[in-house]
């Protein structure tokens, strides 16, 4: 006989004496310690069942918050750009306001020049038709020449009057809407901004959620096997008990 055989021998007969053993400890046991076991057992299960319950639930509910997360971030994201389209908007209201600005200036200071003029010329006319009524009489070609070109230059200067004041009008509203246009860029920017800090927020609390569903889905997997770990072990009690 080799070696071989001797070793090969020796291990069975290892094997068959631990199995004569266990066997043996086994319906040694006392059986009320053997329906202990049992009852234990069923009630590690009852226990995994409503850990795994729990868990699946966590996992339901960080899946179910993901899920809003990500609908916030596009919806916030939606919102900035929004807002930049908005911004960008009010940035060319505010442009476009302060060019009406500039122009009623130029019209108001043009105006301004011709109504001097105007009233430079009535000043001129009613010297000069002081002098002809004087020199010539209140009736004579000369005075009734002066008195038309009196009344002409008048009337030009209340149409330049009425220019002046239509255009301190436009003046005035243009400004009101540039200064509206200005508060509106703000709050855009401000929106904007608060958008952005939205998005930032709802995609830390999509990755802290991603984290928290990972987390429970690993507990989900350690209760199955706790889970499967004690079944066997009830079917095993369950035999010893037979």
């Amino acid at each position: 006989m080799n070696a071989e055989r001797v070793v090969g021998r020796s291990v069975l007969a290892i094997v068959f004496a631990g199995l004569i053993a266990g066997g043996a400890y086994a319906q040694s046991q006392d059986p009320a310690t053997q329906q202990q076991d049992v009852k234990q057992d069923k009630k590690d299960i009852r226990n995994d069942k409503k850990d795994l319950a729990k868990d699946r639930a966590d996992r339901n509910a960080d899946q179910r918050d993901i899920n809003q997360d990500k609908r916030d971030v596009k919806n916030d994201k939606q919102d900035v750009r929004q807002d930049n389209r908005d911004i960008r908007k009010d940035k060319q209201d505010v442009h476009q306001d302060n060019k009406d600005i500039r122009n009623d200036k130029t019209d108001l200071s043009k105006d301004r020049s011709d109504r001097n003029a105007d009233q430079r010329d009535i000043n001129h006319d009613k010297t000069k038709l002081a002098k002809d009524d004087s020199k010539y009489g209140d009736n004579s070609a000369q005075a009734k020449a002066d008195r038309k070109d009196l009344r002409q230059d008048r009337t030009d200067r209340n149409a330049d009057q009425r220019d002046i004041n239509h255009d301190k009008t436009d003046l005035s509203k243009d400004r009101t809407d540039r200064n509206k246009d200005v508060k509106d860029l703000n709050a855009d920017r401000k929106d904007r901004n608060q958008d952005v800090k939205d998005v930032k927020s709802d995609q830390k609390d999509l990755k802290q959620d991603r984290k928290d569903r990972n987390k429970d889905q690993k507990d989900i997997n350690k209760d199955k096997k706790d889970l499967h770990k004690d079944r066997k072990d009830l079917r095993q009690d369950r035999k010893g008990h037979k």
